[in-house]
Order: C-alpha cells, then sequence, then structure tokens
C-alpha cells in the first residue's frame, strides 16, 4: 500500500472506531508499518486540515470528529463520476484546493468498485478549456474575505488601455466564467457600480467595514455575459425534482439582470 491510500485508510479506520479511537500502535500494527511511520501519518493528516482529537490515558488514542466528516453517503458511480467532472469544471484559484479536498472525502466513503468505475466514467470525458490569465492567488484571497465579511478592499487596478487607478471599493460578487474572474462592487472613485477584471488587480488591501447600502441585484452582467447563482447556494429543496418528502414545485429560475461594465 503506498502512501497516499494508506492515508485514505487511516481517515476509514478513524471513521470506522467512532468515539473508540485508534492508538498510534493500533494502526501501525493493522497497516504493518512502523509507530514513527503511522505518527507522520497523522501528523500529515492534521496539517492538512483533518480534525483529530487525541485522549490520554487508558482507553485513549486518536479520533475523528465525525460532525467534520460525511456519513456514508451511497454515491452511485455515475453519480460520484457527475461530482468530479463539476469540481474539476471550478478550478479556480479560490476554491481549487477546495475543490480537491471534496472530492478526495468523497472517493473515501466509497466503496473501492464504486470508486473504480467511477474513475473509468470520469476518464471518457474531456473539458475545453480557454486559455487565460489567472488571478493572483493572495491578491484573490483578500477579494474573497472583502466580498465574505462585506470590507472595503483598497485596489490598483489595470484596466483595458492600461491606465492605472487607485480606489476603494465596495465587494459585492465574485463572477467566474470562461473568459476569465471578475469583481463586481460599488466604486468610491467613480460613485457607481463597476465590475473589475481580478487578473488585472495589481494589489488589494482590505480597508474598513462600508457604510450601510441598498443591496445589489443577485444577477449582475460581467464581459457581455449573463450571470446565475451556482446551485449549492440555492435552497436544498429547489434542486429535488417533486417527490414523496412534500414538495409540489419545480425548481425556481434565477433571473439575469444586466450591469455596467468596470
Amino acid at each position: 500500500m503506498n502512501r497516499t491510500d494508506r492515508l485514505y485508510a487511516v481517515v476509514e479506520e478513524l471513521r470506522a472506531a467512532g468515539r473508540r479511537g485508534r492508538t498510534a500502535r493500533q494502526l501501525a500494527a493493522h497497516f504493518e508499518v512502523s509507530m514513527r511511520t503511522i505518527e507522520r501519518d497523522l501528523s500529515a493528516l492534521g496539517q492538512a486540515g483533518l480534525p483529530l482529537a487525541t485522549k490520554q490515558g487508558r482507553g485513549g488514542g486518536f479520533t475523528l470528529d465525525r460532525s467534520m466528516s460525511l456519513p456514508p453517503l451511497n454515491f452511485t458511480a455515475r453519480e460520484a463520476a457527475a461530482v468530479a467532472v463539476a469540481l474539476s469544471l471550478s478550478e479556480h484559484v479560490l476554491f481549487m484546493r477546495d475543490a480537491r479536498s471534496a472530492l478526495q472525502k468523497i472517493a473515501a466513503a466509497m466503496p473501492e468498485r464504486a470508486l473504480q468505475e467511477a474513475s473509468a466514467m470520469a476518464a471518457k470525458v474531456r473539458l475545453l478549456v480557454r486559455p487565460g490569465a489567472s488571478p493572483d492567488a493572495g491578491i484573490a484571497d483578500t477579494i474573497w474575505r472583502a466580498v465574505r465579511g462585506n470590507l472595503v478592499v483598497r485596489i490598483r487596478y489595470t484596466d483595458g488601455g492600461g491606465a492605472e487607478t487607485e480606489r476603494e471599493v465596495e465587494p459585492q460578487h465574485v463572477v467566474i466564467g470562461p473568459n476569465g474572474s471578475y469583481l463586481t462592487a460599488w466604486c468610491h472613485l467613480r460613485d457607481e457600480e463597476r465590475v473589475f477584471r481580478m487578473d488585472r488587480i495589481i494589489s488589494a488591501e482590505l480597508a474598513l467595514p462600508p457604510s450601510p447600502r441598498p443591496q445589489a441585484a443577485a444577477a449582475p452582467s460581467a464581459d457581455g455575459h449573463h450571470t446565475k447563482l451556482p446551485a449549492s447556494a440555492r435552497r436544498p429543496e429547489e434542486l429535488l425534482p417533486n417527490t414523496d418528502i412534500g414538495l409540489s414545485r419545480s425548481a425556481a429560475t434565477v433571473n439575469a439582470a444586466r450591469r455596467p461594465g468596470g
């Protein structure tokens, strides 16, 4: 068993152990490796963000916080392949690590046979990729923090003509599309809503929370394209067909609204 497979297996062993947990000695014996090797594995899993806890004393050991892990989801091979393709389509710098982590968790929860079938299905799919400039990861992270926290961000921006300006903006949405990614925001310099290409933002620095302003519409436009909410942002019941759980209407559509370019 190679190390990657063993790391997944360690997670599953801890999940199966539940509150009882497993000691490092038990894990080393189970996977037929040394104590030092299993301790390095546990350290790597902890550094990767796995919610490990340790209990001291007799009956102690390592446990996995079950509230932070997926229960058995019983994905079919086709469902898992669909999720893998969808996550691959969203490999934006903001979500790349999270998408890969989510896919690893799904794979870890699947039976080996179903996982192999899903992998074979996904291998038959090719994604059409349009080359384009990606935003700086650090700048993108600052922008995302400002969007989530409703914070003013001070940016240096180069427009299509090469002119550079410095301005404070109130971020509203991150827009991700085939031609790149954009920031929609209220611009203090222009005193109106603007759309900024994120790869043209030279620097970004968090400032103060904005003063209260009416909320923008949920569907701005960017680069001539309409936008929509991702399915994950809608109510879960809107994603399901009518079933015996009491739903009696179809999923609502998200209407598009145009906004001025930036």
